[in-house]
């Protein structure tokens, strides 16, 4: 199976933005020796890639430095030309994981997920809308007409709900917390919003629900954005989800997508647990995850 991976783009970040960063790089070591996966570095996404989605003001503030201070403050990284080109390689880790997908079954971009930007503005550590962006450039290479963005990030995906609201051919699902991040909500197709504390049961029944509702509607592809700050030892996730949660989300995914013949392609999304090492080996089961469903026949 091949995984995407861009954490060798490093930020100069300040000592309070590296944490969320750290993950990456722990990451991509955590599955560098299993057999089954195959890492590569993806394309960085073009300006036309990017103009699909995004406005053309935000994109030439982005990739000029032109960004005022309240812009940069919402994304939440300082500006730099190596974010913009970490922004358009963590893009196309996603639009290659989508592309591989159609052929394979499954495929993983080891970074994405950035489900917090809009068309004219990014927000939440996300600057450009991976997913987004991924959508429409299968779509103009014809290679589908429907997709399903399958959104399990303890934080709804604002942005991309934003982004597809109008649209018939992407069904849009977020299973989120109810009182997290972003404190305005976007209308998804299928919101599912779980309180404070929840636990295993309820989430698992809620995602699969979900799914079952997101697929009926004959996506050719579905994007699984795998966020692990649901986890009960995330410091932004308020949610009580184990470890054992988090493997048994990864296996409903990829099965019930799989056996509609629906097939996947996954995006990190958030996690901010602490110690680092913790995330990056919840995102990690999710990435061995996918190279387990990988072995089955492909559905394309």
């Amino acid at each position: 199976m091949k995984a995407y991976y861009c954490d060798h783009f490093v930020l100069p970040l300040p000592d309070g933005h590296r944490f969320p960063m750290r993950k990456y790089a722990l990451l991509r070591e955590f599955v560098s020796g299993d057999p089954r996966i195959e890492l590569e570095v993806p394309e960085a996404a073009g300006d036309a890639e990017l103009l699909r989605v995004h406005t053309a003001d935000y994109l030439d503030a982005v990739v000029q430095g032109r960004l005022d201070r309240q812009a940069v403050r919402r994304i939440g990284f300082p500006w730099s030309e190596g974010l913009v080109e970490r922004s358009r390689r963590s893009v196309g880790g996603t639009v290659a994981a989508a592309r591989t997908a159609l052929d394979e079954g499954v495929a993983v971009n080891l970074a994405g997920g950035t489900h917090h930007a809009y068309a004219d503005r990014g927000e939440g550590f996300c600057v450009f809308n991976d997913v987004a962006v991924a959508i429409r450039a299968m779509q103009a290479e014809r290679r589908i007409r429907r997709a399903a963005v399958i959104d399990l990030d303890v934080h709804q995906g604002n942005g991309t709900a934003a982004l597809f609201a109008d649209d018939e051919q992407v069904f849009t699902l977020s299973v989120h917390g109810e009182g997290n991040y972003p404190f305005h909500k976007e209308d998804s197709d299928l919101d599912i919003a779980l309180p404070d504390g929840t636990s295993d049961e309820r989430w698992l029944e809620a995602i699969e629900r979900g799914v079952r509702v997101a697929l009926q509607g004959g996506a050719e592809l579905a994007f699984f954005v795998a966020g692990v700050d649901a986890y009960h030892g995330d410091r932004l996730g308020r949610l009580a989800i184990t470890r054992e949660g988090m493997a048994e989300r990864d296996r409903l995914v990829y099965e019930l997508c799989l056996e509609r013949g629906v097939p996947v392609a996954t995006c990190m999304a958030g996690g901010y647990a602490d110690p680092v090492e913790d995330i990056a080996r919840l995102h990690a089961g999710t990435v061995r995850a996918a190279a387990t469903h990988h072995t089955l026949p492909s559905p394309r």
